[in-house]
């Protein structure tokens, strides 16, 4: 270790990304990315004219996907903040909404950057379990006096809360903020992004990372009351201004504004999951609901760790998690059918050589 770390920062956990190798010799569905390339407009709107302009800094303001992403959610450009993928949006709402006297409060098992960002920030944080079967309750949520935070769907389970549960969590307490991750919304579940108007307290954040085909241009987005971006936006220009460059605000505009071809990526994707599913029951896996591109399975004959390093080792790159209540679970990314296909037939051969 560094002799020059701080103490605090000597503390720190950080989040480990899934694997990303860069030789594409594996069948990667361990990080949760589209199997299909942007949409053609994205590749049209990066063009040579504005890679010419990279020697001009970006619209701190991000002023054109603003009003892109207002336009399809039917909300005004003061609803929207911006920024350089749903992490650094998710960094700006703990520091903006969490401090001294306002813990934050998220499931025991969930996204890992929650607990890596509010360690990061030095807050105090609740870790609520999730109940036997995975699923998470809002009633252990309703008396939390602080910052709740709700991936929805959840990773990485693939379960989703209904809206109605998220409305009474944010009328229980008007005077808390609920931070909605909506990562994966655009597979199955259903969003919050209608309730914006209604409730000054909510703030919902997504990204275009997995079902706009966008992981490497870095594009997230919250959406809440002008007063809630404008308490994001006061931790952005305390710390990187210009936090998008000019081709991630020009693809992320022509990923939203190609409606036609996101709904075919999201559907095709949902029909993918359930043939999944469907094969890993057959293979007697146990399969949790998913509204994500994802399924979280456990095998009846295989540890998790175990299935994790044979499939890698036959070309499979799956996520398994170290961790209590999980160990035994594998997060695998939807694919394309062609994807799928060896996955099973890898499994196969596998289980039957048991």
């Amino acid at each position: 270790m560094c002799n020059f770390l701080s103490p605090e920062a000597q503390n720190l956990a950080p989040y480990t990304p899934g694997e990303q190798p860069q030789d594409q010799q594996y069948i990667k569905l361990n990080t949760n990315e589209s199997p299909f390339p942007p949409s053609p407009k994205v590749l049209k709107a990066v063009s040579r004219a504005e890679t010419a302009k990279l020697f001009l800094y970006s619209d701190p303001t991000c002023a054109a996907l603003n009003q892109a992403i207002a336009r399809r959610c039917q909300l005004k450009p003061a609803n929207v903040l911006t920024g350089n993928g749903s992490d650094e949006v998710l960094a700006f709402a703990f520091r903006a909404f969490c401090g001294q006297g306002r813990p934050a409060a998220f499931a025991d098992i969930t996204y890992g950057f929650y607990e890596a960002q509010t360690a990061l920030f030095g807050l105090e944080a609740v870790r609520i379990p999730l109940r036997e079967d995975f699923s998470l309750s809002v009633e252990d949520y309703l008396d939390f006096p602080g910052t709740v935070v709700i991936a929805n769907p959840n990773a990485p389970t693939g379960m989703a809360v209904p809206q109605a549960d998220i409305q009474r969590l944010l009328e229980a307490n008007p005077n808390r903020v609920v931070i909605v991750d909506e990562a994966y919304v655009d597979f199955g579940a259903e969003s919050c992004v209608p309730l914006v108007f209604r409730y000054p307290n909510l703030l919902v954040v997504q990204t275009m990372s997995k079902s706009r085909s966008l992981a490497g241009g870095r594009v997230g987005f919250a959406l809440g009351s002008p007063a809630l971006i404008e308490g994001l936006n006061r931790v952005k220009y305390s710390f990187n201004p210009y936090n998008i460059n000019r081709l991630s605000l020009a693809a992320g505009a022509a990923a939203v504004e190609d409606e036609a071809y996101f709904q075919t990526c999201c559907k095709t994707i949902q029909a993918n999951r359930v043939w999944l599913a469907g094969e890993l029951e057959r293979l007697d896996f146990q399969v949790l609901p998913s509204s994500a591109n994802f399924l979280f399975a456990k095998s009846s004959r295989f540890s998790g760790q175990e299935l994790y390093t044979r499939l890698k080792e036959n070309g499979i790159l799956v996520r398994w998690f170290d961790k209590d209540r999980i160990r035994d679970f594998l997060r695998i990314t939807v694919g394309s059918m062609e994807q799928l296909a060896q996955l099973v037939d890898q499994l196969d051969q596998l289980l039957e050589a048991v």
